[in-house]
Formats: C-alpha cells, structure tokens, sequence
C-alpha cells in the first residue's frame, strides 16, 4: 500500500481488500478512509505477545486469540474495517480460514494503548465496538502503573466489568485469570 494508491480518496470495501500488503505502518479503514498510523513500541508488542500466550492457555479450545486481524465493524457504504490487537473469536470460525472477521463473531476485542492512538481505542473504538455488538472490550494501557480496564456490553453500552494493575480473574468471555505484570516483565532464565 504506497500513499499514491489511495491518496486519501474513499475507498469501497472491495478495494480496501484489493490493496496489497503492507507492513511499514498499522492500516485500519474508517468511514471509507485510509487511517495509518505509526507500528507500535516495544512494550505494546511485549504485552500484546505475552497476552496472546496467556489466552492460549486460559481459553477453553472453542475460543481462540489471535493478534491484529481485520474485523468488519461496519461493511455497508463508508465501510469500517478495524484491527484490534487481540480478538477473541471461535475456533471453529478460524478453521474456516477467513480473510476477515465480522463484528458479530468477535466475543472479545483488545486494545494496548500506544501514545498515538490512545484516544481511538478510549472513545472511537470503545463506540464503535459497543454500536458493533461486540460483548467484551478490553483496554491495556502499558504506562506504569500498568492496568487493565475490562468492558462488558449491557444494554448496547459497554460498562465497567473489571479493572486493575495485578491478576484479573474474570468470568467473560470464559473464566480466566490475566497476570497483568507478565505481560511487560522482564523474562525469567
């Protein structure tokens, strides 16, 4: 993807697919418009890495977590095509090997802050993912003191579920434990 291929122009959601691959920054697509923004630092990559890990051994085998996916918020004109940095998503679903995820089959979506998209993951992403449907929404914010902030939806709004800065233990999307240290700890030898 080179800036002179969409140069800022609405995009359908059939050339949002159409691009190629690019890896030089974080692409999402928002109301028909190519968003970029810089590629996270190293303690965003840290915790998103060791999240994953930690999900792959608390999820029961029907849910998955996988990193940085396409999920399709909205497919409809001006469509919204979002990568969160963690999905949660059934494992039956992935088998399948789809190309993107739609918002109806995300059970949980997470975000780590980075400074430049802090405010979209508290306030656009946090509305968009509500007005989605999506049931969990989880926000990691890496800046010391290290914390989590756990969203359930209810009613159409996400509310508060659970927040903290050591071990969550929460009961959706399946009960687990999250050893919020971890995920930024320099690794044992």
């Amino acid at each position: 993807m080179t800036v002179s291929y969409w140069n800022g122009r609405v995009l359908s959601l059939a050339e949002w697919f159409l691009l190629p691959e690019d890896n030089s920054r974080h692409f999402e697509l928002v109301n028909g418009v190519v968003v970029a923004t810089a590629k996270p630092g190293w303690d965003h990559q840290r915790a998103l890495v060791r999240l994953c890990a930690q999900l792959d051994r608390e999820l029961p085998s029907e849910l998955e977590g996988v990193p940085s996916v396409e999920v399709m918020i909205r497919d409809r004109a001006h469509a919204t095509v979002r990568a969160p940095d963690v999905v949660v998503v059934p494992t039956s679903l992935l088998n399948n090997d789809p190309s993107h995820i739609h918002a109806r089959d995300v059970v949980l979506a997470v975000e780590v802050l980075s400074p430049g998209t802090a405010r979209t993951d508290r306030v656009t992403k946090f509305a968009e993912y509500a007005e989605a449907g999506i049931p969990n929404y989880w926000i990691i914010d890496t800046e010391s003191p290290l914390s989590m902030s756990a969203y359930r939806l209810v009613d159409g709004e996400y509310e508060l579920d659970a927040e903290d800065s050591a071990a969550m233990t929460l009961t959706t999307p399946a009960p687990l434990t999250i050893d919020l240290p971890a995920l930024l700890a320099s690794r044992r030898r």
